[in-house]
């Protein structure tokens, strides 16, 4: 047998030993309930668990912008808005994709399928809508890379479009300050590490 036919044949084999998800849970997707508190525009919570959009990074609470009449805005506050409505509005269904046992997180996709309006009939990826629109941002991991590399094409789009936070020209990047706040981090640990030179 050529090995290429040996790993198909136990992969397949591993793969029908593996319980479906439909066997455990005939259902698996679930609606974001109506009491839900709502931290970020990445984030919410009910029954005790933390849910997250996987892939997606909302804009930081207590970072600003200025917006087109020149006040001050929340950029969090803006992110958690359109949050909001976009899953009042769409009643997306929402699917476990990872679970972090330590901080009760539970990392989800969320997806809705409308069934009038203009939508109809079409299938939208909550993280896409809010990427796509410039609401959010695609998350990336502490060394740099897209958590979801189709989100960053989409962030690409809407900041090259202009859209929804992007026409901002001092909107604060998230994912920007987070990568400084792991570096500094870092280096505050490295330095701590060493022993003082000798004098």
């Amino acid at each position: 047998m050529k090995p290429g036919f040996a790993a198909a044949g136990i992969l397949a084999a591993v793969l029908a030993s593996v319980p479906s998800l439909a066997e455990d849970k005939p259902d698996p997707w679930f609606e974001i309930p109506a009491t839900a508190s709502f931290s970020t525009g990445d984030t919410w919570t009910y029954a005790g668990e933390t849910h997250r959009l996987y892939g997606v990074q909302a804009c930081l609470r207590g970072t600003y912008f200025t917006n087109g009449a020149g006040g001050r805005v929340d950029c969090g506050e803006a992110s958690l808005a359109m949050l909001v409505s976009l899953i009042r509005d769409l009643k997306p269904q929402c699917y476990t994709a990872a679970w972090q046992a330590a901080t009760k997180t539970r990392f989800v996709v969320c997806v809705a399928r409308p069934t009038e309006g203009y939508a109809a009939g079409s299938r939208i990826d909550l993280g896409t809508a809010l990427i796509s629109t410039g609401w959010a941002f695609a998350a990336i991991t502490p060394n740099g890379a897209p958590v979801h590399a189709p989100y960053i094409v989409a962030q690409e789009v809407a900041k090259k479009q202009h859209l929804g936070l992007w026409q901002f020209a001092d909107v604060p990047d998230p994912n920007a300050i987070i990568l400084q706040n792991i570096r500094n981090a870092s280096n505050a640990a490295g330095q701590s590490s060493n022993p003082p030179a000798n004098p």
